[in-house]
């Protein structure tokens, strides 16, 4: 980023962030921290919001946001198994060499960490987001210093901490763009948006809308391609 922005405009932004309360964010306090976070990295303040979620009072990095910085900075991933029973991938750096990361529900199970609501219901997007930590931080831990993924601070927590509808309908929309046919899709599609209807978060409903006919579209061009 060339152009600094203001502290009075992150203060605006902040605001407008914390009145949303998208992300997990609740003050202006939080919001205006992550933003500065963002542009001392480089980055566009609003990218904070993108990229971040507000877990418990603490920032927590998206995995999906991790791993395009991972790869933005030179890295590579290749997939080796995508279930929900393992997830495993080969995450390579040229400073920093290659390694395999794999997560199962059994290693889960005994790490504890696999108590919570979301485990239940979307296994493959907690052990992917797992691997993704593990692995980037194994390869090439520049793109995450001090940070952890949401569903790491969450799974640290020394009691079960309470996952709002909200943020369970947030995680499943992991889960929309990763369904493999049309009746995983709609599956995903209609867990997500009964969470975001009782939550009453309309503009969440707007983005797990979008985010289920994007897949769809992605489906139906792969079946023409395969005919």
């Amino acid at each position: 980023m060339s152009n600094l922005v203001s502290v009075a405009d992150i203060e605006k932004m902040s605001l407008a962030v914390a009145k949303s309360g998208m992300f997990g964010v609740r003050t202006p306090e939080q919001a205006m921290s992550l933003m500065l976070i963002a542009q001392a990295e480089g980055l566009h303040p609003a990218i904070a919001a993108r990229d971040y979620h507000v877990i418990n009072g603490k920032p927590a990095l998206k995995a999906d946001a991790m791993l395009a910085r991972f790869q933005t900075a030179g890295g590579r991933v290749e997939w080796l198994d995508f279930t929900d029973d393992k997830v495993s991938a080969r995450f390579t750096h040229p400073q920093g060499g290659s390694v395999v990361v794999d997560w199962t529900l059994e290693r889960a199970r005994r790490a504890g960490v696999s108590n919570n609501p979301t485990w239940a219901k979307f296994p493959r997007a907690m052990l992917k987001a797992r691997v993704i930590s593990e692995g980037v931080k194994t390869v090439y831990p520049g793109v995450a210093v001090g940070t952890y993924t949401v569903e790491e601070v969450r799974d640290m927590a020394s009691a079960p901490m309470a996952y709002t509808d909200a943020e369970v309908a947030v995680d499943s929309a992991d889960a929309i763009m990763q369904a493999v046919d049309m009746d995983a899709l709609k599956r995903a599609y209609m867990d997500a948006i009964k969470l975001a209807k009782k939550a009453k978060d309309a503009e969440l409903e707007k983005r797990l809308h979008e985010a289920k006919d994007r897949r769809k579209a992605e489906l139906e061009a792969i079946t023409v391609e395969t005919e």
